[in-house]
């Protein structure tokens, strides 16, 4: 009876069109292919994480301070349905930063939401790998990844490339820039196909 289970078991991953075929073969060449299958979907899975995320080598928090508009996001729970979002950073006298989130809801401008949080540094020497906390005790990982040097411009993103932002001091910027930027998150292992460019025209 075991092999008979094994053998429905294998049978019911794979695809409609194909279990009538599965059904007439050996066991083994079954568990086999399905062996093959998962290290070439899990080879499919893993390339950009494998893909390692750089960071800037110094930042001057001083002059990283201030309102940040929103040029571009890969898409994200927190800020669905969101335009005209803008990041504020205030440093507090304990060296750690406070963070404020803004946007506009998208079908009805009357609405604002806000979130307010707090970011650090965990390691002086690593200082463009910063952690945020909106919520306690859960915190999500912020990392510099390229920085204008005349802090106008800051591609943000994550380890695991699941969150990717474009920020920028003014509300645009130009397609040089824009688009250099987006050449440099392609080279970290980001995939780009869903990026949302943020829509800015709310006065």
């Amino acid at each position: 009876m075991a092999p008979n289970y094994q053998k429905s078991f294998f049978c019911s991953l794979v695809h409609s069109f194909a279990r009538p075929l599965c059904k007439h073969q050996p066991i083994q060449i079954l568990m086999n292919r399905f062996i093959i299958l998962s290290i070439m979907l899990s080879l499919f899975r893993t390339t950009s994480a494998q893909t390692p995320v750089t960071v800037v080598k110094e930042v001057d928090l001083n002059r990283y301070m201030g309102t940040w508009y929103e040029i571009a996001r890969l898409p994200n729970s927190f800020e669905r349905g969101l335009k005209c979002t803008t990041a504020t950073y205030e440093i507090r006298d304990d060296g750690r930063v406070t963070v404020i989130n803004r946007g506009v809801d998208v079908y009805d401008p009357s609405k604002t939401d806000e979130a307010k949080g707090v970011a650090w540094i965990p390691d002086p020497a690593q200082p463009g790998k910063l952690k945020v906390r909106f919520f306690w005790p859960f915190s999500g990982d912020y990392w510099i990844i390229d920085l204008d040097p005349d802090y106008q411009y800051v591609l943000v993103g994550s380890p695991n490339h699941k969150y990717l932002w474009v920020l920028a001091r003014t509300k645009f910027i130009s397609d040089e820039v824009y688009l250099g930027l987006l050449q440099k998150a392609k080279e970290d292992g980001f995939e780009l196909a869903n990026l949302i460019k943020v829509s800015q025209y709310c006065d």
